[in-house]
Formats: C-alpha cells, structure tokens, sequence
C-alpha cells in the first residue's frame, strides 16, 4: 500500500512540476513571496531564508477550524503531531514521536514555557483555532532560540488590531458532545487598536470518561508614539479541564473491537496557563531597537495514566517566568548587510509535588485510588543568560550569505524538601545546583536562481539541556543530575520554486546527527532509567507542493520520508541497541487535500482530504511494527451574505487507527485507538 501511495504522490509532484501553471514567473510581480519572522526574529522574505520554513495562514486556519492542533499542523511536510487527548500531542518533527524537550513553542516569538518546564503538550495552552497564522521552521533553531529547538520551532502569531472595527462569531457542535464558541473582534482609533479573542470548547470524548473543556482568550494592544516606536502588548490565558485517556492504551483485542473502552477512567489533567508580554520597538531608516519584557504563570497537574500500572501517582508543578528579550539590528548599504545583536534573558522559579498513589482496580479498569504519601516535592529556578549574533550579507548580486552563534549559560538552583534517598525506584538527589554553558554557530546561503527559483544550504549546531523533571525526579536512574545536554550537529539543503499563490514546489534533505541523546530503556516491569545514549542519527526528505487545476480548484501535497537509528547505544552490557530503527519512528508521513470552489454552487466550497502514515516499530528490539494507517477526511461550506455554514467529516471510512502504540513483553501490543468517523456543523457570522 505505501508503495501506492508514494507512486500516487510522485505523479502528483510530476502533474504538479510540468503543468503549465508552473512557469517560471516572469518578473517579481508574478512572485511576491511569503514573509516569514520567526527564522531571523524579524521579517524576512521566505525566499531569503536558508532554512526550512512553512507558513500556515490566517486563511487556512479559518477554513478548517481545527479542533486539534494536528489537523492543522500536519499539513505541513515532514511535520506529525499526534493526539494524546483533547487537544494534547506528541509530535514528531526531524525526530521520532516524542514526548522529549527537543521542540521550541513560541507565541509571537516567545517560548510559551522555559527551557526547564518543557510541556510537550505546549500547543495545548496556545488559543490556534484563533491564531493569525503559524509558522513551522523544521530542523535547528538553537543559533537565535537556544535549547530546545532541535527538531524544529512551532510559532504561533497572535491576531493584531483590525484598522477598521469587526467582529465575529462562530458556533459549532458535533459528534460525541462537541460544542465550541469562538467569538472575537476589535476596533481601532487615531494611533491605537485592540482586539479580543475568546475559545470555549467542550468534549464527551468518543472514549469512556474522556470530557475536556478549556477556555482560551487573547487580549492584544497595538499603537505607535511618534512616528518609530510601535508598542504591542499581548495577555493570553488558557484553562484546561479534562479526563484524560490520551496515551492510555488497550490490548490488541480490546483495539480492535472495545475502541470506546478506557482502562484509566480515574486520570484527569488540570492546566493553567497566564502570559503576558509588551514589545517595544524603536525603528528608523536603516537601524531598530527592540525590548520585549515578559512574565509567564503555568500550572499543571495531573494522574498518569501510562504509569499506573507501575509507578502510580498524582503530580503537581509550578513556575513563574519574567524574562526580556532585547535585540538590536542594523543595516549598511555595502552588500545589503544585515546584523542583528540580541539577548534571551529568563528566570523561572517553580517546584514540584508528587504524591504516590494506591490504585484499585475491577479486571483492567482502574477504578479509584488512596493517597499513600509524598515521593518527591522540591523547589527549582531555571536561569538563562544567551547573547547572540546574526548576520546576514550579500557578497554577489544573487547570492546571500548569513552565520550567526549563540551562548548559552544556563543553570537550575534546586532544593529538596524531602529526606535525599539514593536507593529504589524515587531516588531524590540532595541540594544542588547544575549550570550548563554551550556555543550555538550556524551558517547558510541562498541562491536566487531566478525571481521564482532558489536554493539554500545550511549548517546548524543544536543542544538541548536536561529538563528539571529528568534531572531532579530521579527514579531509578542512578546519577540524574549527571546527565550531559544532548547535542547535534545538522546539515540541510533544499530548492524552492514558486510561480504563483497557488502553484509552488519546496524539497528539502537534510541529515542530523544527535550525541548524548537522552534515552530511556524500560525494564520488563515497566520502569525506565534515562541515559545519555552514544549516538542517533536522524535524515530524510521532505516535498510540498501545490497547484491552481483550474479557477475553482487547486491541489496541494505534502510528503516525507525519514530514518530514525540508533548509532550506538547499549543501555545495558549484554544489550546493543546500535544499528536498529527508533521506536514510532514512522518513515513515510504524507498527506493531500483538494479544494473545490466551483462557480455553479454559488458560495460553495468543497475539501477531500487524504492522510497516510507509514509503518513503524513498536520496540527499540525492532521485533514489532504498527503497520500505520490511511485516513480520509471532508470539509464543506457555504457562504451567503455575512454567514458562512459549515460542516467537516472526519475518518469517512471509518478506519481503526491508533495514534500511539507499542510493544513490550509483558504487555504484548498495545494501542491507542484513534477518533471513529465524526461529524461536525457550525456557522461564522461576521459583522
């Protein structure tokens, strides 16, 4: 089958790159290039970026409304985020599935968390059915963002103030109690604008005891003193309630004909999210200065539901972030010269609560639970000093040449409020504090081989340092606090071609090679101890592309191939993991969409989606595969007047599908089943 699909995908990239519609452009007019601002903190012109970079607009996310980041996302080559629960993820970008702090969430260039409280479930606490447009820039961003950004950077845009007032509303419910609010609007007067956003949404859950809830707003302030200084101010708040099943998974036979059922009704989530920003900028002819204070409030609580068979407990953590983000840029007219002089200061006291718990339990149902008695609860301050560089400079006509590098000095204060216990399976480290210090460089060019043509290469240096929970919430590993930053070198080449709006193809290759990753190898009951593995590698390709049919259809396609091993890596003396493929580490992740806008249906639109995920491995041992799945997915709408009526069908056949599996053995192949066929409808009005 998936050898189908990529022939299917290939003449589809064939039609695509011979269809007179992909002429080369004839002048800068025919291409006025997508701006991107999250590659060189700034606006730049994709075309100008050595770098893969995608956009996803206000526009498409308008269209398809999605109730989970994924839907959206994921249209993007090379880019799976998969659905945990309610709007919660795993994703994988340039790396296998993960849980793992190797990815950098930002909301108008600000990481939504630090570096030390990584949530891979970030995109959660960002209001994106709401958003102005995302922008995903794959592979390394260490060189401007420091730790984190291995994979890649999701970077949500928040809308600014309309210049003239509006306003809209939105309502919708579907399938297994479905129903969402979406209401915002702004005005503006003389040098000053808000707009406000609001999400209220809520879920049955198709899976037993899995309701969600969250309420999402957006307050931005926009205005201009003077004729340079622009000021924005954003406050977004996220709360989100849920029973949770996520990653909770079933045995084969339960998968297969129990899809509903939910071994771990007693896990449940809570999560506060409060940030609050002003931006600053000063910008003349040919220099800017920008200041960017910043605070940020999370909380998150929650059940485990994948360790309650082995290490049950209740979590709580917390943190409080004020940082400030300065940059200064310059230009100089000898070869279009470009430098940029920032710094990334932060400091993040928060803590830790974990209670262990006794679960009951009638067959495989977890049924309620007692409190036993604290296992771990500390205090811990993430701090960060990064200055960086960036230049960026033309020494011929097409070409453009740009390097940067960053320092890191980062480094967590951590005090236990529990007795130190270095033996067992909650092992706490005594007091101590841990610092970590590391140079980012990066290089690139850009060749412009014509108005609508272009080629790119590039080098990035990346790390990532220990989270607070995997340094301090030891477990079984025998040093956590010795655990060394991960780091990667990666190398990227890629072309770019676009002829119009609708018509355009990007391929990029790229290979990265990770040292000291951080690596957990699960014992046969379950419990894991984390290591620096040897090394991983990590390449493959990506292709999009996109084309106008005719006036009332395009076609667009994404598609990515990637290996994902173990270079070398024996978690144990007499165990050699080195030479096998990672575990969910799917190599083909692929997707197509249609868009019908005939003119005979008046206000119509009609999309066919189509979704493949390939193969992979259920176990590091590579002894078992998930065979991966094919998905098809409807969306319609209809405008009259100031109201837009819509509906979208998802999974229309009805596929079993697990958006998370694995294999051990004392469990055998577990799965967590993915959404059944579900409908949705709703209306958009706007004034």
């Amino acid at each position: 089958m998936h050898k189908l699909v990529m022939i299917l995908l290939l003449q589809g990239l064939l039609f695509i790159t011979y269809s007179p519609s992909f002429a080369m452009a004839e002048n800068d007019e025919d291409l006025k290039g997508e701006i991107t601002v999250t590659g060189a903190r700034e606006e730049q012109k994709k075309a100008d970026t050595p770098a893969t970079v995608d956009m996803v607009d206000k526009e498409q996310i308008r269209n398809i409304k999605p109730s989970h980041p994924s839907e959206i996302v994921n249209r993007v080559p090379g880019v799976l985020v998969s659905v945990t629960g309610g709007e919660g993820h795993t994703t994988s970008i340039r790396q296998p599935l993960t849980t793992a702090a190797v990815y950098l969430y930002l909301e108008d260039g600000i990481p939504i968390r630090s570096t030390g409280f990584f949530n891979h479930n970030a995109l959660y606490e960002v209001n994106i059915p709401m958003a102005d447009g995302l922008e995903v820039t794959k592979g390394p961003g260490t060189s401007l963002y420091g730790s984190d950004s291995i994979g890649g950077i999701i970077n949500s845009l928040t809308k600014p103030a309309p210049q003239q007032t509006e306003a809209e509303a939105n309502l919708e419910a579907g399938s297994f109690g479905w129903t969402r609010t979406l209401v915002g609007g702004g005005t503006s007067w003389g040098n000053h604008g808000v707009r406000a956003d609001l999400n209220v949404t809520h879920t049955d859950g198709w899976r037993d005891s899995t309701d969600y809830d969250r309420q999402s707003t957006t307050f931005r302030y926009d205005g201009f003193v003077g004729d340079s200084l622009a000021i924005k101010s954003v406050i977004a708040y996220s709360k989100i309630d849920q029973q949770t099943a996520g990653s909770s998974r079933l045995s084969e036979e339960d998968y297969l004909n129990n899809p509903e059922f939910n071994y771990t009704p007693i896990s449940w989530r809570k999560v506060e999210a409060l940030r609050f920003s002003v931006s600053l900028d000063s910008e003349t002819a040919d220099s800017l200065f920008s200041l960017t204070p910043y605070a940020r409030m999370n909380k998150l609580s929650y059940i485990a539901n994948w360790s309650l068979s082995y290490d049950p407990s209740i979590l709580e953590s917390s943190n409080d972030s004020v940082g400030v983000i300065v940059k200064y840029r310059r230009k100089f007219a000898p070869m279009d010269t470009m430098l940029v002089i920032g710094a990334d200061i932060d400091q993040s006291p928060g803590g830790q609560i974990e209670d262990k718990i006794k679960p009951s339990k009638e067959g495989n149902i977890y049924t309620g639970y007692t409190n036993v008695g604290a296992i771990y609860d500390y205090k811990v301050t993430f701090t960060g000093v990064s200055p960086y560089v960036h230049l960026e400079t033309k020494p011929a006509d097409k070409l453009l040449f740009s390097a940067g590098v960053r320092y890191d000095n980062l480094g967590y204060g951590y005090i236990n409020n529990l007795d130190d216990v270095d033996t067992g399976s909650h092992r706490r480290p005594a007091d101590t504090n841990v610092s970590y210090s590391h140079m980012s460089p990066k290089l690139g060019a850009v060749y412009q081989f014509s108005s609508s043509f272009n080629g790119f290469i590039s080098y990035k240096n990346a790390f990532r340092v220990p989270s607070q929970s995997q340094l301090f919430r030891q477990g079984k590993t025998e040093n956590s606090v010795g655990l060394k930053p991960v780091n990667v070198d990666s190398y990227e080449t890629g072309i770019r071609w676009t002829s119009s709006r609708d018509t355009g193809l990007e391929i990029s290759f790229y290979q990265m090679e990770k040292r000291d990753d951080i690596v957990s190898y699960t014992y046969p009951d379950k419990s894991s101890e984390l290591n620096n593995a040897g090394k991983t590698m990590h390449k493959g390709v990506e292709v999009g592309a996109k084309t106008r049919l005719a006036d009332w259809a395009t076609f667009n396609m994404s598609a990515s191939w990637a290996e994902h091993t173990y270079e070398d890596w024996k978690p144990k003396e007499d165990l050699d993991y080195s030479g096998n493929e990672m575990s969910s580490a799917p190599k083909l992740v692929a997707s197509a969409w249609l868009t019908l806008t005939p003119d005979f249906l008046g206000g119509a639109s009609l999309e066919l989606e189509y979704v493949k995920l390939g193969e992979y491995w259920l176990d590091d041992e590579n002894t078992e595969k998930y065979d991966g799945h094919d998905l098809f997915n409807l969306r319609v709408g209809y405008v009259v007047g100031a109201y837009k009526i819509y509906g979208r069908v998802m999974n229309i056949t009805d596929e079993r599908w697990a958006t998370a599996a694995s294999y051990s053995q004392r469990g055998g192949r577990e799965f967590a089943p993915g959404s059944p066929l579900s409908f949705t409808g709703g209306f958009t009005y706007s004034f």
